[in-house]
C-alpha cells in the first residue's frame, strides 16, 4: 500500500506497469485493498521470472516494516487476510505521514526511494490514486 501512495506509471516492464495501472483503477474507484503475505496482485507480471524479486528475503522484510508503519498509523491496523478501504481521508492521512518520514523503514534500500521521495516532495503530482 506505500508504493500505491507514489505510484504514477513507472514499472519494471510494460506488463508490470500495465497491470498495475488496472490495479491502481480498481483502487480508485473504490475496491478495498486485499492485504497478503508474500506477492500480491501488483506483482503478479515478475514472477514469472528466473529470480522474482518478490520472494527475496528484503522484500519480505519491507513487506513487514510496512505493515508495522501501517498499523501505528491507521486506526484500525491491517491484518493479514484483512482488508482496508482506501478512502481518500485515509489516503491524506498515509500520504502526510509518508512525506514526513512516519512511514518509510520500508523504503531503505528500495530501488525506486529516490522516486518516490520527490513524487512526495512535490505533493505527490501526477499519481494514479489520487487523494
Amino acid at each position: 500500500m506505500l508504493c500505491l501512495l507514489t505510484y504514477v506509471g513507472k514499472g519494471y516492464s510494460a506488463a508490470f506497469t500495465a497491470n498495475y495501472d488496472a490495479i491502481a483503477a480498481r483502487i480508485g474507484a473504490g475496491e478495498d485493498v486485499l492485504i497478503v503475505a508474500g506477492p500480491d496482485d501488483i506483482c503478479a507480471p515478475l514472477l514469472d521470472e528466473a529470480d522474482p524479486h518478490c520472494h527475496r528475503d528484503s522484500v519480505i522484510e519491507r513487506d513487514r516494516l510496512a505493515l508495522r508503519d501501517l498499523g501505528e498509523l491507521l486506526d484500525e491496523p491491517p491484518q493479514i487476510g484483512g482488508s482496508v478501504a482506501l478512502s481518500q481521508a485515509i489516503l491524506r492521512q498515509m500520504r502526510q505521514a509518508f512525506a514526513a518520514g512516519r512511514t518509510r523503514a520500508a523504503c531503505a534500500g528500495c530501488e525506486w526511494h529516490r522516486l518516490c521521495t520527490g513524487i512526495s516532495a512535490g505533493g505527490y503530482a501526477g499519481v494514479i490514486v489520487a487523494a
